[in-house]
């Protein structure tokens, strides 16, 4: 946890960002990855919802980039969008972020024609124009992959 509230406020700082803090969400917390909170604190979760197990740090940090977005754009919109777009880079730039796996380019499990679909894929869910599910709950706060999903 000290190293990603580190590269937290390392991110918080380059962007201008106001984070009151970045801790972990309690245990047994399922129905997202992340929380942030008007005030500025955010929340993370660091287990996999249902196996328990710890999720890889490139989970960690994009979720945390997403949150802190957030300081910003309190919604999902393409400001939102752009932004956290611009977070990522920065992060993958500075090597705090670096995703591996699914998707990859050296990733033997996928043809170059479903690297592309999932590309194009992830492009389309981005740009998505949301749902109920991305606005605000009561209580000025926000979750990524709210109700459950993992």
């Amino acid at each position: 946890m000290g190293r990603l509230r580190g590269d937290g406020e390392r991110i918080a700082a380059h962007f201008g960002l106001l984070c009151r803090g970045i801790v972990a969400e309690r245990s047994g917390v399922v129905g997202h990855y992340g929380i942030c909170y008007e005030d500025g604190l955010i929340k993370i979760r660091l287990q996999h919802a249902t196996r328990g197990t710890p999720l890889k740090y490139s989970s960690l940090m994009n979720t945390l980039c997403h949150e802190l977005a957030h300081l910003k754009f309190f919604d999902h919109q393409e400001g939102f969008r752009r932004f956290y777009a611009r977070l990522l880079g920065w992060a993958r730039a500075q090597g705090l972020y670096r995703p591996r796996g699914v998707g990859g380019a050296t990733d033997p499990r996928f043809t170059q024609q479903e690297r592309c679909d999932l590309l194009a894929s992830l492009r389309s869910a981005l740009a998505g124009g949301g749902s109920e599910t991305d606005k605000p709950e009561g209580g000025g706060q926000l979750a990524l992959f709210p109700h459950g999903s993992s």
